[in-house]
């Protein structure tokens, strides 16, 4: 399949101050802010949470700030695009302008944070590495997305040992807050990735041993029909 791209959606767009012609082009032809941009978007990094800082570009006199989409909790990446968990809230926010920041600081694009004090906290956990050989054996150089996408299959692979459905335990890596790194690109043609269960959301432990996992009945949260 190729490459798919949704064309700007005019009914729904955001053009801040701009009126007439100006509005018209920005809701015909403006980037969508659903993936990530230069300017901001869809920035669901679970890490920018509250009492978190965040440094935006700007690169139109008068531009506007818009916020959305709160999660509750989600994984790494979000991989499961809707796996986060949404939820109701309101946002307290500072603004401030920081004149030609972008020159003094070298921004040219893409946005910086600082995170807040609010990020999960845990000290154990459980790692599934992934490198960049496809499932057709095929050697791919230092593909670091395609390693992060074996990490969690290996991972998906593993909770469904103890009992979990391939579905339930998608929504795991989704939801939960586990963390995913680049760990090595150094060595190549590979690149490896990771992705890092915290073993405390768990009421039973997921470490390997010499008997085995036990698997049970994990009852059902997804249901697929």
């Amino acid at each position: 399949m190729p490459p798919l791209a949704a064309p700007p959606f005019a009914a729904t767009a955001h053009a801040g101050r701009a009126k007439g012609d100006v509005k018209a082009k920005i809701a015909a032809e403006g980037a969508r802010t659903v993936p990530p941009r230069e300017h901001g978007g869809n920035c669901d990094i679970k890490d920018l949470s509250r009492g978190s800082k965040i440094y935006f570009p700007v690169y139109v006199k008068g531009a506007g700030l818009s916020m959305g989409d709160l999660h509750f909790s989600q994984g790494d990446g979000e991989i499961t695009f809707c796996g986060a968990i949404e939820m109701g809230g309101f946002m307290d926010l500072h603004v401030d302008v920081i004149k030609g920041g972008m020159t003094k600081y070298g921004i040219k694009e893409n946005a910086m944070f600082m995170p807040g004090l609010r990020d999960p906290q845990y000290s154990e956990w459980l790692a599934f590495s992934g490198v960049s050989v496809d499932s057709n054996g095929t050697q791919h150089y230092l593909d670091s997305w395609l390693a992060y996408q074996n990490a969690c299959n290996h991972a998906i692979d593993y909770l469904m040992k103890f009992g979990y459905t391939d579905i339930q335990a998608y929504m795991i890596l989704g939801t939960a807050p586990v963390e995913g790194r680049l760990s090595g690109v150094v060595d190549i043609p590979n690149s490896c990735s990771t992705i890092y269960i915290p073993r405390a959301i768990f009421d039973f432990d997921i470490r390997p041993t010499a008997e085995g996992p036990r698997k049970a009945d994990r009852g059902q949260c997804a249901v697929t029909s």
